[in-house]
C-alpha cells in the first residue's frame, strides 16, 4: 500500500492511499475512504514524513566502497543529514556555490513509525512505516576536504525524498536505479547491502532513539556522479516509485 503525504488546494499536510492505477489519491476521513479521490497530478506531493533526524549508512554497497577505494566496513558507518535538508518529489536541488562538485546517490530509504529504541533485528519490521526513494546529495569535494561528512551532506535541498511511501514490498531484494537526464547512471539491488534493512533499524536503535517519521537511508551502489544544473535526476526504486528532481544554481 502506498502512503502519500500531499496538500490539495487549500489542504495541507493530508495523507491518503495511492489506488490501483497510482492516478489517483485516496483520503482516509474518520476512518472511512472518502467517496471522491484526488487525481494525483492536481495534489502537491510533499515529503513522507517530517523526520527528526536523518541516519544515513555509507559504503554498504561493495560496488561503492570500491569506486571510493575504500574498504567495507565492519559494523554500519553511520552519519547524519539534517531536517531542513529535506525535500519532495519535483522539488529542487540547489547546488552551493562553496561546492566545485556536488553528486547524486540513490537510496532506499526506511521511514519509522513508531518509538524504536534497543530493538532486536527480529522485532525491527514492526517499527517501519515504509520504504520510500532517497537521494543522499554530496558535496563530493567538501566531503573529500572534510574529516567528516556533516558539512558536505547538510546544504539545503541535499534529502531529496519520496514520492511516497510503501508498505508492502521485500525491502531485501529491490531493483535500484539512478537515472540522469534518461541515463541509467546506478542500477543495483538492496541485496547487495552488507547491511540489510533490518540490522540497520536494530543497530542504530542501540544508539539513538528513532521517532515516528524519522529516515534511515540505507547507502548507495557504485556510480555516483556530479550534478550540473539543468540536470533531471530520479530516482527508481522497484515497487516503490520514481523520486524526481530538477537541479538548479
Amino acid at each position: 500500500m502506498k502512503i502519500v503525504h500531499f496538500s490539495y488546494k487549500d489542504s495541507k499536510n493530508m495523507y491518503g492511499y495511492l489506488d490501483a492505477t497510482e492516478e489517483n489519491i485516496l483520503i482516509i476521513k474518520d476512518g472511512k475512504i472518502a467517496k471522491t479521490p484526488i487525481p494525483v497530478k492536481e495534489a502537491k506531493i510533499l515529503p513522507v514524513s517530517i523526520p527528526t533526524k536523518i541516519i544515513a549508512v555509507g559504503l554498504n554497497y561493495k560496488d561503492h566502497a570500491m569506486e571510493m577505494d575504500k574498504p567495507l566496513p565492519d559494523e554500519p558507518l553511520i552519519f547524519m543529514k539534517p531536517s531542513s535538508a529535506v525535500i519532495g518529489h519535483k522539488e529542487t536541488i540547489i547546488l552551493p556555490e562553496i561546492s566545485k562538485r556536488v553528486d547524486y546517490e540513490g537510496e532506499l530509504a526506511v521511514v519509522i513509525g513508531k518509538k524504536c529504541k534497543n530493538v532486536e533485528i527480529v522485532e525491527a519490521k514492526e517499527y517501519i512505516l515504509g520504504y520510500t526513494c532517497f537521494n543522499d546529495v554530496t558535496a563530493r569535494d567538501l566531503q573529500q576536504k572534510d574529516v567528516q561528512y556533516t558539512r558536505a551532506k547538510s546544504f539545503d535541498t541535499f534529502a531529496p525524498v519520496g514520492p511516497w511511501m510503501e508498505n508492502e514490498v521485500d525491502p531485501t531484494n529491490l531493483e535500484i536505479k539512478t537515472i540522469l537526464n534518461d541515463r541509467v547512471v546506478q542500477h543495483s539491488n538492496t541485496a547487495n547491502m552488507k547491511f540489510d534493512v533490518f540490522f540497520l533499524v536494530s543497530y542504530i536503535s542501540k544508539i539513538m532513539t528513532l521517532l515516528p517519521g524519522d529516515i534511515i537511508a540505507t547507502g548507495t551502489p557504485a556510480g555516483v556522479g556530479p550534478l550540473m544544473p539543468g540536470d533531471v535526476v530520479k530516482v527508481e526504486i522497484e515497487g516503490i516509485g520514481t523520486l524526481v528532481n530538477e537541479v538548479s544554481k
